[in-house]
């Protein structure tokens, strides 16, 4: 693995560990060479899984895209970054195993949704507040009525 540091091609792994279930090997790694420590993540390739826009526009499912939602969803939240990562790779095995090689964006909008709504509600709202797209006052007041109905 190429050093990020000084571009040495040798570096010697010091510790491996088993990520999301297993789907994700992490790497730590020490350069021979200038002894820079790294991390590297491994993750099985699959093929890409197209992601059909609003305007019927297509591109490549990236996780990373979801996962900086939801980290702006969640900022300054009580939400740490290994339960914003599991709810991301929850998103990601839910796409992956459904088969799909085609998903509309709307489906994984309404994932994010499910997991943000259970896992933290501001966080929830703002997403929807993006992904919903409100105009006014009144569809996010609606929108938080039926949050507040659905907890009693």
């Amino acid at each position: 693995m190429k050093c990020p540091f000084c571009g040495e091609l040798d570096s010697k792994v010091t510790d491996t560990r088993l990520l999301e279930d297993g789907a994700v090997t992490r790497r730590r790694r020490l350069c021979e060479a200038c002894a820079g420590r790294f991390v590297t993540h491994e993750r099985l390739d699959s093929l890409p899984i197209s992601v059909i826009k609003r305007g019927r526009q297509s591109e490549i499912f990236d996780r990373d895209k979801i996962l900086k939602s939801v980290m702006r969803s969640c900022n300054k939240r009580h939400v740490t970054l290994p339960q914003m990562e599991a709810l991301v790779a929850d998103i990601e095995a839910t796409v992956i195993n459904s088969g799909k090689k085609e998903i509309e964006s709307r489906e994984i909008g309404d994932l994010v949704m499910q997991r943000l709504r259970e896992l933290d509600e501001v966080s929830y709202v703002r997403f929807a507040s993006v992904y919903k797209q409100f105009r006014d006052v009144d569809s996010f007041m609606q929108e938080l009525a039926g949050l507040i109905s659905e907890r009693k």
